[in-house]
C-alpha cells in the first residue's frame, strides 16, 4: 500500500513540474537591422510665396521617389555606398535640381559639375570638379575613390579618367536646360556682363519650360546613409553657382567641407555658399563634435549651422546620419529640399522652414 501511495505521489509531482514549465512558443524575432537615409536637394530662398502648387508638387514627388529608391537598396541589404550613388544618380538626371542635367551655367555658358564621395568605414574618398562630359559625376567620384591612388581630379583629366574607366559619357549639351539658361542671362544682365552664345547642340525648348523658376543659385544634391552592416557613407553633387567665373569651385567636392563620413562619428552632406563651408570645414566640424565632444547629432549640426555658420554670415544647411541611426538636418535659409527614412521611422519629405 505504501508503495502504491509513493508511486501515486511521484506521478502527481512529475505532473506538477511539467505543468509549471512554460510551453514552447514561437522563436523570438531577430532584431531588425538598422538602416537610415537622408537626402537634400539644395537650400536657398525657398518660400511658399515664391513657389506655385505645380512646382511644389514636382519637387515633393521627385524627393519621394529618390527616397524610395535609396530605401529599396538599404532594405535589401545593400551598402550605404550603393544607396548614396543610386539616389544621387537619379537626382543628377532630374532637371529640377542643380546637379547633372539641371546644373546651372558658368558665366562662359558652360555646365561645370562637381561631386564628392566618402566611405565611412575606411575613410576612403573621391572627388571631381569642373567635369563637362561625364553623365554622372557622383559615379566618377566613387570611381576615383575605388580605382585610383588619388582623391581629387579636375577638368579634362577627370573626364578622361571617367572615359578610361567605362563610365557613361555625353555631349556637354546633354546638361542644358532652358530654365538654367534663362537664369544665367538674368544674372549676367544684372552684373552687366556679356551673355555668351547659346551652347552648340542646345535644344530650343526645355521640358521644364512650364515649371516656375526658383532661387537655386546655391543648390546641390546630397545623400547620407547607414546600411544594415553598420557603415555610413556620404555623397554630394552640384553644378555650383550661376554665372560663376575664373574656374571657381565650391565646397561640395572638398572632403571635410561639403562632404564627410566616418563610422566613428557620422556622415554629412552640405549645401550652401561654399566659401563659408570651406572656411569652417562644416562637414568635418560636425563629425568632430560628435566624435570628440560626444554631442548628439542634431545638437552638433545646429551648433555649426545655426551658430557658427550664421555668425560668419554664411547661408546653407546640412543633412547627417550616425552609425546608431540618428538622423539630422539643419539649415539657416528659408527652405531646403529634404527627405528622410529609416527602419523605425516613417518617411518624411519637406521643403519649407516651418515644416517639421
Amino acid at each position: 500500500m505504501k508503495r502504491l501511495l509513493l508511486a501515486f505521489a511521484l506521478i502527481l509531482a512529475t505532473a506538477s513540474v511539467a505543468a509549471a514549465k512554460p510551453r514552447p512558443g514561437p522563436p523570438p524575432k531577430p532584431p531588425q537591422p538598422h538602416w537610415a537615409i537622408v537626402i537634400h536637394g539644395g537650400a536657398g530662398v525657398i518660400t511658399r510665396g515664391k513657389m506655385d502648387a505645380p512646382t511644389e508638387a514636382a519637387y515633393r514627388k521627385s524627393m519621394s521617389e529618390a527616397l524610395a529608391a535609396g530605401e529599396t537598396v538599404l532594405k535589401g541589404g545593400g551598402t550605404a555606398q550603393d544607396a548614396v550613388e543610386t539616389v544621387i544618380k537619379r537626382l543628377e538626371d532630374d532637371p529640377l535640381f542643380n546637379a547633372g542635367r539641371g546644373a546651372v551655367f558658368t558665366a562662359e555658358g558652360r555646365n561645370e559639375l562637381d561631386a564628392a564621395f566618402m566611405d565611412g568605414r575606411t575613410l576612403s574618398a573621391g572627388a571631381v570638379a569642373r567635369v563637362t562630359r561625364t553623365r554622372h559625376p557622383i559615379s566618377l567620384a566613387r570611381t576615383v575613390m575605388a580605382k585610383s591612388k588619388y582623391v581629387f581630379l579636375t577638368g579634362e583629366g577627370a573626364d578622361q579618367f571617367a572615359k578610361d574607366n567605362g563610365l557613361e559619357m555625353v555631349d556637354p549639351s546633354f546638361f542644358f536646360t532652358e530654365r538654367r539658361w534663362l537664369e544665367l542671362t538674368r544674372e549676367l544682365n544684372e552684373q552687366h556682363l556679356v551673355i555668351p552664345p547659346r551652347p552648340a547642340g542646345a535644344p530650343q525648348l526645355s521640358e521644364l519650360s512650364g515649371v516656375q523658376a526658383d532661387d537655386h543659385r546655391f543648390g546641390t544634391v546630397g545623400v547620407v546613409a547607414l546600411d544594415t552592416h553598420g557603415d555610413v557613407a556620404a555623397g554630394t553633387s552640384t553644378g555650383g553657382l550661376t554665372a560663376k567665373r575664373w574656374g571657381r569651385v565650391g565646397d561640395s567636392p572638398i572632403i571635410g567641407a561639403g562632404t564627410y563620413a566616418s563610422n566613428q562619428s557620422c556622415a554629412v552632406s552640405g549645401t550652401g555658399t561654399g566659401e563659408y563651408f570651406i572656411r569652417l570645414t562644416v562637414a568635418r566640424e560636425i563629425c568632430a563634435l560628435v566624435q570628440y565632444k560626444g554631442m548628439p547629432l542634431q545638437k552638433a549640426a545646429d551648433e555649426v549651422i545655426q551658430k557658427r555658420l550664421t555668425a560668419m554670415g554664411g547661408d546653407g544647411g546640412i543633412i547627417a546620419v550616425d552609425p546608431a541611426g540618428h538622423m539630422a538636418w539643419s539649415f539657416n535659409t528659408e527652405g531646403m529640399y529634404r527627405a528622410s527614412g529609416a527602419w523605425n521611422q516613417p518617411d518624411r519629405v519637406a521643403i519649407f522652414k516651418d515644416e517639421k
